[in-house]
């Protein structure tokens, strides 16, 4: 086995072992208040997405992309990983094309960032986005085959409301701190 190889292989590791983690707190705003106080603001998702993201700015296209199949993998046949669960019942739930969605993302969020050969925090956001509205736009196409198919019972545009457009702006907002983590995360590593 080669030395680039075995770099990739724990790199998706690592990868593997953020998403896990990090699929597991779930996302919110600290905002200090008067007298010390402190007023949080929950938000519909975990750091699933984020991390996601996070991984292909930081490990790249290949390690990443390694590290999202792994994650489905588990979360489809082994463990209920994912936000909502897991299992191989998934496949047939509005949810899974944002999973199915993960995997063109974070290579098309690892290839931006090692094209663009920076770790200027607007580029790293802007890549983070287009990662984001990869996932979505996949997510809304499973939708409207679903609907168009009648494999659900709800209207599209309340599964388009729900599983898009009331999550979008909570993702957006959470690609900042993960442009953030992602710019420390790759000085320290020294990645550009």
């Amino acid at each position: 086995m080669s030395l680039a190889t075995l770099s990739r292989l724990s790199s998706a590791l690592a990868g593997l072992f953020l998403i896990l983690i990090a699929g597991m707190i779930p996302s919110a705003l600290i905002v200090p208040g008067v007298n010390l106080s402190i007023t949080t603001f929950s938000f519909p998702s975990s750091w699933q997405v984020p991390s996601l993201l996070l991984c292909g700015l930081i490990l790249g296209p290949r390690s990443s992309l390694i590290a999202t199949v792994a994650y489905l993998s588990i979360g489809l046949f082994f463990f209920p990983v994912f936000h909502g669960g897991g299992s191989i019942g998934y496949i047939a739930t509005p949810d899974f094309g944002y999973l199915i969605g993960f995997c063109p993302a974070v290579w098309v969020v690892g290839r931006i960032t090692k094209k663009s050969k920076t770790n200027s925090i607007k580029k790293l956001f802007l890549s983070a986005v287009s990662g984001l509205t990869v996932i979505h736009f996949i997510g809304i196409i499973n939708i409207i085959i679903g609907s168009l198919l009648a494999r659900w019972d709800q209207p599209l545009l309340e599964l388009v409301v729900t599983y898009s457009l009331l999550k979008l702006p909570f993702h957006v907002l959470l690609c900042t701190p993960t442009a953030l983590i992602a710019k420390m995360t790759r000085k320290i590593l020294l990645i550009e």
